[in-house]
């Protein structure tokens, strides 16, 4: 059975060129980059090539980029690093309801550590208010945690807005641009961003390996100590593969973006059309106007998520759901939740499809179409 994936926002496949680019280091580069010899220092210059390639990607220095072992770390890292080094100037941290889990939960446990969380609620949209983010800053507020793009619904936040309000106060602006980073135009500069969070498994790259930018005016704590890597910010020997890996992604994810992001408009359009064309009932969970051009959330009212994913599976179509589905119970999308509240039919009917470099309109008309049949076979 041909199978379609359409979850490239939980993870994406590496790029050909990637695995070789990955296979050729692994072969040949194996010294350590911390090394002085001719064999560290070989390591060592593809580690300063790849940091040099994703400072430009979005207009940082090479010195404000920190390899981490992913966007988990990367979260993990900007929201203790900042609680730590900028407490005695007050413990108020500012995030939204809808983001990932890597901030979530790090917010929960810094709660718990004695901060004060503010959790900013978002429209039907997903979308936060700039005067609801006014009103909760206050003098003692140290960091602002706001997500570029939503993994779930794909809605973008005013990530530009956030940097001016932001702007003459003492509170770091971080932001989790996993799932925007490679689709948008990512300027830290002109955004006024101090901390960003990417994950190379995202953008065709290998998984376990990521960045944090941190300016270089930001103090943050470190979490793993040890040798004196990553300018003493990040122990831990370098995962040398997976570091050229990710540069090689970066390289090409460059190219043709504008192409790309077409591409992925025309195939969410496709998918409307056909199920409108099919006279299927559903609802777009966010906006199309400001949302991530790869990803689209649809809600099919009568129906329930879990028998839609496992038809779909059965069909030999990937797709996911905001939800967690375990044996027969559901853990709500706090997304969704936070969008439509807890007693939205949405919770339970809402399905995810998310495009990359092999998703073709061939892919989308078929997902599409099979996804007709199940939602009127479902309904009856």
């Amino acid at each position: 059975m041909e199978r379609i994936y359409l979850d490239h926002a939980a993870t994406s496949p590496i790029h050909p060129k990637v695995i070789d680019k990955m296979v050729t280091i692994m072969n040949a580069t194996f010294g350590n980059p911390s090394s002085i010899h001719s064999y560290g220092r070989e390591a060592r210059h593809y580690i300063d090539l790849a940091r040099a390639a994703l400072a430009r990607s979005i207009g940082a220095q090479e010195t404000e980029i920190i390899f981490t072992g992913g966007g988990t770390e990367a979260d993990n890292m900007a929201l203790f690093g900042v609680a730590e080094s900028y407490q005695t100037k007050g413990k108020h941290i500012i995030t939204t309801q809808v983001e990932h889990h890597a901030v979530l939960h790090a917010c929960q446990r810094l709660e718990k550590m004695g901060f004060e969380v503010t959790y900013l609620p978002v429209d039907q949209n997903g979308r936060i208010s700039i005067s609801d983010l006014q009103a909760a800053l206050r003098d003692d507020t140290i960091l602002v945690s706001v997500m570029y793009g939503n993994n779930e619904v794909g809605t973008l936040q005013p990530i530009n807005e956030i940097g001016q309000l932001l702007e003459g106060h003492q509170a770091v602006f971080h932001t989790d641009a996993v799932q925007a980073y490679g689709m948008e135009d990512i300027d830290v500069n002109k955004s006024k961003i101090d901390l960003l969070s990417v994950s190379a498994h995202k953008i065709n790259g290998p998984k376990g390996i990521g960045f944090l930018f941190a300016r270089s005016t930001v103090k943050i704590t470190p979490r793993l100590f040890g040798g004196d890597q990553e300018r003493k910010r990040r122990a831990g020997t370098e995962n040398v593969a997976s570091i050229v890996g990710f540069h090689e992604a970066v390289l090409i994810m460059n190219e043709n973006r504008l192409a790309k992001r077409e591409k992925f408009v025309t195939l969410k359009e496709t998918i409307i059309e056909k199920l409108q064309e099919a006279k299927i009932e559903f609802n777009i969970n966010g906006s199309l106007e400001y949302s991530l051009p790869h990803v689209l959330n649809l809600s099919f009212p009568g129906t329930s998520v879990e028998a839609m994913l496992v038809n779909l599976d059965l069909a030999g179509i990937a797709v996911s759901s905001g939800s967690a589905c375990t044996a027969g119970s559901i853990e709500p999308s706090h997304v969704l939740v936070a969008m439509f509240g807890k007693q939205s039919e949405r919770l339970t009917n809402s399905i995810r499809f998310s495009f990359g470099f092999t998703t073709s309109k061939e892919d989308v008309t078929k997902a599409a179409e099979e996804l007709a049949k199940i939602v009127m076979r479902l309904k009856k």
